[in-house]
């Protein structure tokens, strides 16, 4: 992984409202291949032990370092000092135009609904999107958007 200063970059994933353990089964994997943290912020649509989420996470699992949340606000509460990147098909600047500063927050939503509804204006300048011009495109598979954010960051970043 690129260095910043001496010290390793370090990115935070955010999940608000998961449903699909295998899609995060698969990020907390991607999180411990790149030192990512994992912010699950409930409600789940499975419990964390979970078999089809330790089948994706394998034997990754124990290795990450997870943070769970009843809510947004008490995310909010407990990092308060979080600079956050939103991922959304309805973010009008590229994923390839923000900055991803080290310690920063890369906050997806849910599979089905994406991020909740009161997200879209109160974090309008925060939003971005990961371009798919295909021609019937809606969105794409949380696991994989993920990575994406991740890996343009440490693109980013590197030296």
């Amino acid at each position: 992984m690129p260095e910043n200063s001496g010290n390793m970059i370090k990115f935070h994933i955010v999940l608000v409202a998961p449903e699909i353990p295998q899609n995060t089964g698969n990020i907390g994997r991607i999180c411990v291949d790149t030192g990512c943290e994992l912010h699950l912020v409930k409600p789940y649509g499975f419990i964390l032990d979970d078999k089809h989420l330790r089948r994706a996470g394998m034997d990754y699992w124990h290795h990450l370092e997870v943070h769970e949340y009843e809510t947004w606000e008490d995310f909010l509460s407990r990092n308060p000092d979080a600079q956050l990147r939103f991922f959304s098909t309805r973010g009008e600047k590229s994923y390839w135009e923000i900055d991803y500063p080290d310690g920063v927050f890369l906050v997806f939503g849910s599979e089905s609904h994406g991020l909740p509804a009161a997200f879209y204006e109160r974090y309008r300048e925060q939003l971005c999107t990961i371009p798919m011009p295909g021609k019937f495109s809606r969105s794409l598979n949380l696991a994989n958007s993920v990575a994406l954010g991740i890996y343009e960051g440490l693109r980013q970043n590197r030296r």
